[in-house]
C-alpha cells in the first residue's frame, strides 16, 4: 500500500512539474512573439514632415543614483520642473524603493507630480513608441522611459529619461542616471527598448518579462495636468 501511494505521488509531482515547465515555455514562446511583434520599422517616419525637425527638452541634468534609477529619474525630473525631490526624500518616506515595476513607477510619477498626468505605455511598436516620444518632447517635457543599460559591463533593466529625438539625424539623447547623458542611433535605442540588446538576461528576468512584471518598448508619458 505504502509502495503505491508513493508512486501516485511521484506521478502527481510529474505531473506538476510538466505542466509548470508546459505553460513557462509557452509563455516565452508568447514573448518571443509580442516583441517580434514590435519592430514594425520607422522608414515611413524619416521622410514624414511631422518628424522632420528635432525636438529637444533643455534643463535636464544627468545625476549618478544612490539609491535607485526610478528614484534618480524622479529626482532629475524633479529638478527640470523647477522642484526639489530627492532619491534621499523618497527613500526616508518609504524607508524602501516603491519603484521596482513600470506600474510602481507610473503611481509614483502621479503622486509627486500632481501637475502631470503620468501615462504608462507599454509593448508600443518601434514606429509607436518614436511617435509618442517625438510628441511628448515637442511639447517640452522630457519623457521616463525603462529600457536595457549597461553597468560597467553588466545588463540591467533600468529607467532613464529621454531629453532629444531627431529622428532625420538618427539621433536619441537620454539622460542616463547612471551619471551620464547617452547619445545613441534609433536603432540601438530600440534594441534596448525592446531589451534585445541585453546579452544573456537570466531566465528569471525572461520570465517576469513572459508573465508581466516587466515591459518591453514603455514609456511613462507626462502631460500637464488642465
Amino acid at each position: 500500500m505504502k509502495s503505491r501511494a508513493l508512486k501516485r505521488t511521484a506521478i502527481a509531482v510529474v505531473a506538476v512539474i510538466a505542466a509548470i515547465v508546459c505553460v513557462a515555455a509557452i509563455a516565452l514562446v508568447t514573448l518571443q512573439g509580442r516583441t517580434d511583434a514590435l519592430r514594425d520599422g520607422y522608414s515611413n517616419m524619416l521622410a514624414d514632415a511631422n518628424y522632420c525637425v528635432p525636438v529637444k527638452v533643455e534643463g535636464v541634468e544627468a545625476i549618478t543614483q544612490e539609491v535607485s534609477c526610478g528614484y534618480a529619474v524622479i529626482e532629475m525630473f524633479s529638478a527640470w520642473d523647477g522642484g526639489g525631490i530627492t532619491e534621499e526624500y523618497l527613500y526616508d518616506k518609504y524607508g524602501k524603493v516603491v519603484t521596482s515595476t513600470g506600474r510602481s513607477f507610473c503611481d509614483e510619477m502621479n503622486k509627486q507630480f500632481p501637475e502631470y498626468v503620468t501615462t504608462m505605455r507599454k509593448y508600443l511598436t518601434d514606429s509607436e513608441l518614436l511617435d509618442v516620444v517625438h510628441a511628448c518632447l515637442a511639447e517640452g517635457v522630457p519623457v521616463p522611459i525603462e529600457w536595457a543599460a549597461k553597468y560597467g559591463d553588466e545588463w540591467t533593466l533600468h529607467y532613464s529619461l529621454v531629453t532629444g529625438l531627431d529622428i532625420p539625424g538618427n539621433k536619441v539623447t537620454v539622460a542616463n542616471p547612471y551619471g551620464y547623458v547617452e547619445e545613441i542611433s534609433l536603432d540601438e535605442f530600440l534594441d534596448r527598448t525592446r531589451f534585445d540588446a541585453y546579452e544573456d538576461m537570466p531566465l528569471f528576468m525572461k520570465f517576469g518579462f513572459a508573465f508581466g512584471i516587466f515591459e518591453k518598448n514603455t514609456v511613462f508619458v507626462p502631460e500637464r495636468a488642465s
